[in-house]
């Protein structure tokens, strides 16, 4: 079945090539310059996933995700600037799924449409017997859903983004094995989306300081200088 995505942003500019990016690869599109009509059009028929600009005039993407929250669980990806870590932060923490950073790859942004709608499709089917149940992972005082796409550090909930998520299950996998970055990039980073290794390593900082946030004394991912990372069971 063809997935249809809604995008909302007032630059029509990037609401096109977007588009007709994802148009490209199989996709329906419904586009939205004005988050007022976004909202009701996506709660009177909802799309499969939702691409949201964070900085948007009347109503901003942190706002109307709110309120498509008290009534739709639909998968959303935030467009953000790089300095709006603080919005970026409060959007997965009110439940979107994940955000790029403008400027952004298209190939990047499709990467991370198919990845989650891939985890949407198992979260709403577990048990289908097409669809391989996937164990949580248990590492010490970690714990990964990997179906649901829930993390907890010590019983408490940590919120990552798919990217943070998958790089943390490609290191928990295995506990004590050093993963490279070339080996992170390509859990992270499926369908051929080249990225630069301090991509990972930046990955790497929000990853701790996530779990920082909720445990000070975190310190379960090691850095093996000209090695890579791997994770530490206590």
């Amino acid at each position: 079945m063809t997935a249809t995505i809604a995008l909302v942003d007032d630059d029509k500019n990037i609401l096109t090539s977007v588009s007709i990016a994802l148009q490209a690869e199989g996709f329906l599109t419904r586009l939205y310059s004005d988050s007022d009509a976004a909202l009701k059009a996506l709660l009177d028929n909802p799309a499969d996933l939702a691409v949201f600009d964070i900085k948007m005039p009347r109503m901003d993407g942190l706002e109307l995700l709110r309120r498509l929250r008290e009534k739709s669980r639909m998968p959303v990806i935030f467009l953000t600037s790089k300095a709006d870590e603080l919005d970026e932060a409060l959007g997965l923490a009110m439940g979107a799924d994940d955000y790029i950073s403008k400027p952004f790859s298209q190939r990047l942004l499709i990467a991370r449409i198919r990845a989650i709608l891939r985890r949407a499709e198992v979260s709403r089917t577990p048990d289908a017997q097409d669809e391989p149940v996937t164990e949580p992972i248990v590492r010490g005082r970690l714990e990964m859903d990997p179906a649901r796409h829930r993390v907890k550090w010590t019983g408490k909930d940590v919120t990552l983004t798919v990217t943070e998520f998958l790089i943390l299950e490609t290191l928990a996998a295995r506990p004590g094995v050093v993963k490279n970055r070339n080996q992170l990039m390509d859990a992270a980073y499926q369908d051929d989306v080249y990225v630069d290794d301090r991509t990972i390593d930046s990955h790497i900082k929000r990853l701790r300081r996530k779990f920082r946030e909720v445990d000070s004394d975190f310190n379960a991912i090691d850095t093996l200088y000209g090695a890579g990372y791997r994770f530490s069971e206590e």
